[in-house]
């Protein structure tokens, strides 16, 4: 039988301003804010295999969650969905950490798909970078269907300290074995991002 592999498990919340009709997510979080309607993603993002996740160059991961917004209701579920960290792109001085959620509600399904943007840009942003998610609406089971809403969403300090405290490792059969999955983790996380800002930290 295949010995267990080290994997990681959480839980992330991130809200923000939110309107149906927008189709920039900066409009969308400013009419969402101005009208009083918001969307939550509640992400549950498992990693099962730790060391193929930091070997992927796109760091998949599963996710699925659920969906809280103003106008449609609370607690939606949404069981398929995509979770990319640090997926490359066009852009060499650029990374997408994706999160995108299909759910429904009235008998039509609907797409949530957000990125943060993690760039080498003047100014060390790293907080707004990893904590800001540009997501849009779509109507359908994929991001390419029609966007019929968008909105920013974010990560407070309270929510991050709540995904710190959900952190779970697993495959690990003892603690030394837990702590290893959690530094693997961090030690890849913490290593992308550098590689993202020392071009702009490291110039003279």
């Amino acid at each position: 039988m295949d010995e267990a592999k080290l994997g990681i498990i959480f839980r992330e919340t991130m809200s923000g301003g939110f309107a149906l009709g927008a189709t920039d997510p900066k409009a969308g979080n400013k009419k969402g804010k101005r009208e009083g309607t918001e969307l939550a993603m509640h992400a549950n993002i498992s990693v099962r295999d730790l060391d193929g996740f930091t070997r992927d160059p796109k760091h998949l991961g599963e996710i699925h969650g659920s969906i809280d917004f103003t106008p449609f209701g609370q607690g939606l579920p949404a069981s398929t969905g995509v979770f990319n960290l640090f997926s490359p792109t066009d852009n060499p001085a650029m990374k997408y950490m994706v999160y995108e959620l299909g759910f429904e509600y009235g008998g039509q399904a609907y797409y949530v798909a957000g990125h943060k943007e993690v760039h080498d840009d003047p100014g060390f942003d790293l907080w707004s970078d990893t904590t800001t998610l540009f997501t849009k609406l779509h109507q359908g089971t994929s991001a390419d269907g029609e966007i019929v809403g968008a909105g920013v969403l974010s990560l407070g300090v309270r929510d991050l300290m709540k995904l710190v405290s959900t952190m779970r490792a697993t495959g690990a059969g003892s603690p030394a074995a837990k702590a290893a999955a959690y530094a693997k983790f961090g030690h890849f996380f913490m290593t992308d991002l550098w590689d993202s800002y020392a071009r702009f930290v490291t110039r003279d």
